[in-house]
């Protein structure tokens, strides 16, 4: 861990109204309950098609029913980012300088892109409704001396929960094959490299880059993996999906293979 971040490393105030205006929470009527009956019947419905032999379908996070307790764990995240210098953010952005948001286009995808399911699309839109209201999924951002920043399952989560979606800066990977960050992610694997595309979640990002990654050359790194990252057109835009590939205790570290895709990622230093 950079000793910066360790030197820069204090907890973001417990306050409602600083954490509200922190992640722009949008203040509503509409209740907690209500959007816990909506996820309960998201899940309801998904555990019927799993039971039978279509595909299975993935579920909405979550959220902790205490209110107290989902600020603990906003405040976590919100203390990382300050840490790492980088300001919330739940979606895509493109940046002047950067990449366009017409290059995010799928069709340009070497050998095609998984289309993300009209019901699983509802189950993204969900989450990020409850992002929006200040409904965050059961995490907690824990800093550890070894690993740096880790994230923590703060309650159970069922397989194929959406943990997250991976967000930040969309930029070419042109511009960025000589940047020294450790966090960037795939989005767009072109057939022509120069229209390839890449998230950097260095300066807005949200949970997503404190999920740390398996050690590729360690026999037990693939047994800590409980989370798939997975890339899907999205009404023809690629995005990147965090999600429970197994069921997580609570208390479990969150791990997935930085190496999903091209192997190029040195992860022989991972814990």
């Amino acid at each position: 861990m950079d000793v910066r971040i360790r030197l820069k490393l204090k907890s973001f105030p417990l306050v409602q109204t600083k954490i509200v205006d922190f992640f722009r929470i949008q203040r509503s009527s509409e209740s907690t309950e209500k959007l816990s009956q909506i996820n309960s019947k998201k899940r309801k419905k998904g555990s019927c098609i799993a039971m039978s032999k279509k595909k299975r379908k993935l579920l909405p996070f979550n959220p902790t029913e205490d209110p107290q307790r989902r600020l603990e764990q906003m405040a976590s995240l919100a203390t990382a980012l300050k840490a790492s210098g980088a300001e919330y953010s739940d979606e895509l952005t493109y940046r002047p300088g950067m990449a366009l948001r017409s290059a995010n286009c799928t069709a340009l995808e070497k050998g095609g892109m998984q289309v993300l399911p009209k019901e699983d699309i509802e189950a993204l839109n969900l989450c990020k409704r409850m992002m929006e209201k200040g409904e965050c999924p059961p995490l907690m951002v824990v800093f550890d001396p070894v690993e740096g920043f880790t994230v923590q399952a703060d309650r159970f989560i069922k397989d194929l929960t959406i943990i997250t979606e991976y967000c930040g800066d969309v930029d070419y990977l042109r511009n960025r094959e000589h940047d020294d960050g450790d966090s960037m992610m795939t989005l767009l694997h072109a057939s022509n490299p120069s229209k390839s595309l890449v998230i950097c979640p260095d300066k807005r990002s949200n949970i997503a880059r404190f999920v740390n990654g398996i050690n590729n050359f360690s026999p037990d790194g693939r047994k800590k993996q409980n989370v798939k990252c997975v890339r899907y057109d999205v009404n023809g835009q690629c995005r990147v999906l965090l999600i429970a590939n197994r069921d997580i205790r609570k208390g479990e570290k969150l791990y997935y293979d930085y190496n999903g895709y091209e192997h190029e990622y040195p992860t022989e230093h991972f814990v």
